[in-house]
């Protein structure tokens, strides 16, 4: 298949864009860095340069119009949209909501108008509302799943969340199928060692999201599952690690973060699972996480040696 990834310099993106290829995809990347002119060195996919926010260069990038050094004109059989600002509080909150809507509304439109069968689109955890509230609320059980209520505050959310809305509408006036993907805190090795590595080894650091978070390779595996399904219409899943960060007792850590909450707390299937239940993703894709953050931090939240791996 012939897929374009957007966001293809970012943490998911980088992921992504290999695994595609070792599926045996042909990926076109894009990005809002600078191109490097000549043909891409050895394994690395064609590069074009395109602010999503433009209506005019979605549509010719979407349209397959690119055609020079490395880029083949033609449609696209998926596109895996992962561009975004990343998360609220380091931008103007209109800059985050009006890009990251923007993005995806082109995006997709510009999938309906080409033809393009398949959208793979990134959407967030942080959909449900609470994790970034201005107004701090709990959810409403745990572990979350794709019934839980969607009450967003922030504007990141609240873009996510009219994206995913903005799928919804593309399936029912088009042939366009879509699948959103909602990651929790997505970490790379290097992020692992400079992050994560914190609440391991402080087990008395909070996380709203119940201390879940998914391993980037594992997400560009949800991806390319995704862009090769046949699910009809537009099909939404959360994906996390199989366990919480450094190993947590998810609800004797909850209980003890958050005593008031009013939390329904429901069966885990190991104590140290994490507040997403990822059910539906192995049910509809057959998705599975197989990476923890066992594979790069001691127990006591120190770097493994990884180089060799």
């Amino acid at each position: 298949m012939r897929v374009l990834v957007t966001g293809a310099r970012g943490k998911v993106g980088r992921a992504v864009v290999p695994a595609l290829q070792a599926a045996g995809h042909e990926v076109v990347a894009t990005d809002l860095g600078e191109p490097r002119f000549g043909l891409p060195p050895e394994g690395e996919p064609p590069y074009v340069k395109a602010d999503l926010t433009d209506a005019g260069e979605v549509y010719a990038l979407v349209g397959g119009a690119a055609d020079g050094e490395g880029v083949k004109a033609g449609r696209f059989d998926a596109v895996v949209h992962a561009a975004a600002i990343p998360a609220p509080g380091r931008h103007a909150p209109h800059v985050i909501f009006s890009n990251n809507l923007t993005a995806t509304f082109n995006v997709v439109e510009a999938c309906v108008r080409w033809g393009v069968p398949r959208l793979v689109n990134l959407s967030s955890e942080s959909i449900v509302g609470f994790l970034f509230a201005e107004r701090p609320f709990y959810p409403a059980y745990l572990p979350i799943d794709e019934a839980h209520p969607i009450t967003p505050q922030d504007p990141y959310a609240l873009a996510k969340h009219f994206g995913e809305q903005i799928c919804d509408a593309a399936v029912r006036r088009s042939d366009l199928r879509c699948v959103s993907l909602r990651p929790s805190w997505v970490q790379d090795p290097e992020s692992y060692r400079t992050q994560l590595a914190r609440f391991v080894a402080d087990r008395s650091m909070v996380v709203a999201n119940g201390w879940s978070y998914i391993d980037a390779a594992d997400l560009a595996e949800a991806v390319r599952l995704a862009v090769e399904c046949d699910l009809p219409g537009h099909e939404v899943f959360f994906v996390a690690a199989a366990d919480t960060m450094g190993g947590r007792d998810l609800y004797e850590a909850w209980r003890a973060a958050f005593p008031d909450a009013p939390t329904e707390l429901r069966p885990l299937p190991r104590p140290d699972a994490s507040a997403l239940d990822c059910r539906r993703a192995a049910e509809l894709l057959g998705w599975r996480p197989t990476r923890s953050w066992r594979d790069y931090l001691t127990p006591d939240g120190r770097p493994l040696d990884v180089s060799a791996d």
